[in-house]
């Protein structure tokens, strides 16, 4: 429940998904409950992703009400972002504990260069989104990436989507949509490549942990309305370069800990 207060009162401050906030507390609570440390990366983002689905349906609403949402778009993604997400649970699974730190590192690293830039979005009001297939292969490679990161996707579709000439108010609201489909399919995916392992894993399903699911996402559902409003008093640019400070922490983290 803790985890699931200082996550979501993160998610609500800096205004993106808590996955990349949650692994690394889970990582390290996981380590000190016991559980085997190959295991351990893998159960972090499998119940980082379950959580992303309780928060996702909370952000998508008030996304819809605002007729932010671009359906069309979303149903366009949708089949492969599902099938993307569940195969990148399977990726993660066939993945060694250090290699899956590397990764998560150097993403959290990319995203942080990505909030220290400070230039407005330069959209091109002429570019159109591609065919419907090809729209289809991107939301599977969106997928797939997001699960073995354990995150909604926001990081990856919002440029994607910004650089075909969506909006970004759109963009992000679409964006929220799509982060559901991802959460729900990878956290399937998670549970059912982690129940073909040969021990069953204590108070989880597959590589879930249930117990940590409730709380964080109850918790996170209550607090991330607090860290929207603390998120209003400070200055957007601030706001940016603590994100940013926060993710290259964990970026070293787990590239130190995938290297040593």
């Amino acid at each position: 429940m803790l985890i699931g207060a200082a996550a979501g009162f993160t998610a609500g401050l800096f205004g993106v998904g808590g996955g990349l906030t949650i692994v690394p507390i889970l990582y390290l609570v996981f380590l000190q409950q016991g559980y085997e440390p190959t295991i351990v990366m893998h159960m972090a983002l499998g119940t980082s992703l379950a959580t992303i689905i309780i928060t996702s349906i909370s952000s998508l609403s008030a996304h819809h009400k605002k007729g932010a949402v671009l359906w069309q778009v979303f149903r366009n993604l949708a089949p492969g972002l599902i099938i993307g997400a569940f195969l990148g649970a399977g990726v993660a699974d066939l993945l060694p504990e250090h290699g899956l730190q590397l990764i998560v590192g150097f993403f959290a690293f990319w995203v942080a260069w990505r909030m220290f830039r400070t230039a407005k979005v330069e959209i091109d009001p002429t570019a159109k989104l591609p065919s419907k297939a090809a729209q289809i292969g991107a939301g599977a490679g969106i997928g797939v990436a997001s699960a073995i990161f354990g995150i909604g996707g926001g990081s990856l579709t919002v440029p994607y989507l910004n650089r075909h000439g969506v909006q970004m108010q759109n963009a992000v609201a679409t964006s929220a949509a799509c982060g559901l489909p991802i959460a729900v399919a990878g956290a399937l995916g998670f549970m059912w490549f982690g129940a073909q392992t040969a021990e069953p894993i204590k108070g989880a399903v597959g590589y879930v942990h249930i117990y940590a699911f409730i709380g964080i996402s109850c918790m996170s559902f209550i607090t991330a309305k607090l860290g929207a409003k603390v998120a209003h008093q400070l200055s957007p640019a601030m706001l940016k370069k603590c994100f940013a400070c926060l993710l290259s922490v964990v970026g070293t983290f787990f590239i130190y800990k995938g290297f040593f």
